[in-house]
């Protein structure tokens, strides 16, 4: 019999030197079972070591399987849009690799030194590293360092930025034209403006820039964007016509922006003018006149007179020194974008009010998405300028893309970052851009279809300029309803081209122009294409001409008008043509073309077309009330003395969608 191998001499646990075993007496061999089962335990339970098994204990897990813990944020930094991963590791002070590293670790993002962040992944990144962040945007990253180098001694006194504000036809445009002596109001369509004009003038050797916004109701955005980049708010209020719900707006605006109002109580030479009755409105609206015992500065004029205007640029410029306006001329230039037009031979133009700095020309800059360098300047007048000071309003020429309205101006050294943070906004919107574009999905379509067939009226929108396509896409959508639905493809400002056409081609789309026409191109696209263009220069005959379209989109609903009545005497049975009732009309006109319906009794048995109306023997096109005629009826033969014809025709009525 062969004896038992003993445990191997540095099996741990059950053998000791030369194979000596150490298993308690008593206890029998495990079998090679055991030792399996034994074996499989100690792989599925890697906590457990073999000797803590013989004392009975659990062995603590590793420090790789334990929950990392955030260290605690011991400082804060501050971040860019468009922050690189070498950026971020300067900032926090650690090496880039160990950076990249971390990316991989716990994001599981590949990127390299250059690469950019977003805002909210640079920011877990950091919390990682224990700092805490305060993210602004570029322009006010970039300005930081030079608003805290700034010197009391550098700053300078500037001129006024004025808006002028009012509800349409109380004279904005025409007090101003008073002021400069310019014809503006008369080159406007319709006699209202529709663009945002800048212009500077003179008073006791010191200057004031005025902000003329639009009045119409469909340029509310524009009065709140004119009231963002101004120190004073002229409020322009018809003596004869009181205060309007665009006056209220406007009062809105300047209150929100915090800015003083001046009150000018325009058309004071009209015979219907009455001062008090404006100023109990405005009082009542919060703003108490000076003379009333209040603080707001209110000035009767009159733009036709040219009455008072020297007393209204007088208290302005009153207010502008309790104001202490100052900005430093020796920083770079900032401003905001008033308009944006592309000009045919200039190319994209921006209407730029330098806030702060000065603007030269050859300076580099970055607008929002668009960077850009200063080929050249004009002033109001459109006389070129080499220099813009703090508020000065001028036209810049030499950006690579048309610019939001609204947008920041800000002349940069670092192009290479500039750039970068060009890319990086255009790759946002695109991506805003294609969030909102998502394809319908079956769902949604079954949804619509349960809801009700809704029709679509597609617009492509080209202006001449950025601020009235903004204000035109918005007042459009707003037209849209549970019946028709206004969808505005694209929007921009230039001439119609044939990209546009093309467009609304594949979409079945209309293409709206105001005050742009379609290039050669262009046209002869669209005549072939049948492709609608319609041409405007006046907004509320856009809007009026988008609700007709939107009607003519509806299906018709028919009406039913009653057109006569007519008695049968006698039947008539004719071989190869059937019942003929000899009939007398007894009220309004029987047509040949009406339809019919047969009443016997109380009862309708039949309602059907007229087959033929004869006067004796000849065909007749119309029997009126008091005359004889034979009538038959198609499809109908069961006709007895005594029935009486209803006609009617069914005309067609739009439905009303507004």
């Amino acid at each position: 019999m062969m004896q038992r191998r003993g445990p191997h001499p540095t099996s741990p646990g059950r053998g000791g030197p030369a194979g000596i075993a150490l298993e308690p007496p008593g206890l029998p061999a495990p079998t090679t079972d055991q030792r399996r089962t034994d074996a499989a335990k100690r792989r599925h339970d890697p906590g457990r070591d073999r000797e803590s098994e013989r004392e009975g204990k659990l062995k603590p897990m590793s420090r790789r399987h334990e929950i990392a813990e955030l260290p605690p944020i011991d400082r804060e930094i501050t971040i860019s849009e468009g922050i690189t991963v070498k950026e971020l590791s300067e900032k926090l002070g650690v090496r880039a690799n160990l950076l990249i590293k971390k990316l991989v670790d716990v994001k599981k993002v590949f990127a390299s030194i250059n690469q950019t962040l977003d805002a909210k992944l640079a920011e877990e990144l950091a919390r990682e590293f224990g700092a805490s962040v305060n993210k602004v945007s570029y322009e006010e990253e970039h300005t930081q360092d030079i608003d805290l180098a700034e010197d009391a001694k550098d700053l300078i006194r500037r001129a006024p930025v004025v808006t002028i504000m009012g509800h349409v036809d109380h004279g904005k445009t025409s007090l101003l034209d008073a002021i400069r002596s310019a014809r503006v109001a008369e080159r406007e369509s319709g006699g209202i403006t529709q663009h945002i004009g800048a212009y500077q003038v003179e008073k006791n050797g010191k200057k004031i820039v005025f902000i003329d916004t639009p009045g119409h109701a469909a340029f509310t955005r524009m009065r709140a964007r004119g009231a963002k980049v101004t120190d004073i708010v002229i409020l322009v209020v018809a003596a004869d016509d009181g205060v309007m719900p665009q006056t209220k707006e406007a009062i809105d605006h300047a209150k929100a922006a915090g800015v003083p109002i001046i009150v000018a109580i325009n058309k004071i030479d009209k015979p219907d003018s009455n001062l008090d009755r404006i100023k109990q409105q405005l009082n009542d609206l919060g703003l108490l006149a000076e003379d009333w015992g209040g603080d707001v500065v209110m000035v009767p004029v009159s733009a036709k007179a040219k009455t008072n205007l020297d007393l209204l640029l007088e208290m302005v410029l009153l207010v502008s020194e309790m104001l202490d306006l100052k900005a430093n001329p020796t920083r770079p230039g900032m401003g905001s974008v008033l308009e944006a037009q592309l000009d045919r031979g200039r190319g994209p133009v921006a209407t730029v009010l330098v806030r702060n700095g000065v603007l030269k020309v050859g300076d580099f800059f970055i607008c929002g998405s668009v960077f850009g360098k200063v080929r050249a300047m004009f002033d109001d007048r459109g006389l070129p300028v080499r220099e813009a000071e703090p508020s000065t309003p001028v036209e810049v020429l030499g950006l690579e893309a048309l610019p939001d309205v609204g947008d920041t101006v800000q002349v940069v050294t670092d192009t290479a970052k500039a750039k970068q943070i060009v890319m990086y906004r255009e790759s946002q919107a695109r991506e805003v851009a294609m969030a909102k574009n998502k394809r319908m999905t079956l769902e949604q379509l079954h949804a619509q279809m349960q809801e009700g067939e809704l029709k679509d009226l597609n617009l492509i929108i080209k202006t001449d300029v950025g601020g009235i396509a903004e204000v035109l896409t918005d007042t459009l959508t707003k037209l849209s309803n549970d019946k028709v639905r206004v969808r505005v493809l694209h929007a921009g400002a230039g001439a119609i081209t044939e990209t546009d056409v093309l467009l609304a081609t594949a979409s079945n789309a209309i293409i709206i122009g105001f005050n742009v026409k379609p290039e050669r191109t262009a046209q002869s696209v669209a005549d072939r294409e049948k492709v609608d263009i319609r041409l405007h220069s006046i907004i509320y005959e856009v809007t009026d001409q988008i609700k007709r379209a939107m009607v003519g989109l509806l299906d018709p609903v028919f009406k039913e008008v009653y057109r006569g009545k007519a008695e049968i005497r006698e039947v008539f049975r004719i071989t190869k043509v059937g019942a003929v009732a000899g009939c007398m009309v007894i009220d309004g006109t029987i047509g040949r073309d009406n339809e019919v319906r047969v009443v016997r009794g109380k009862d309708t048995v039949f309602t059907g077309k007229i087959l033929a109306l004869k006067r004796f023997k000849n065909d007749a096109s119309e029997v009126r009330q008091g005359f004889e005629c034979g009538i038959s009826i198609a499809g109908f033969n069961d006709l007895k003395a005594g029935d009486v014809f209803e006609t009617f025709v069914n005309e067609k009525v739009p439905q009303e969608v507004i």
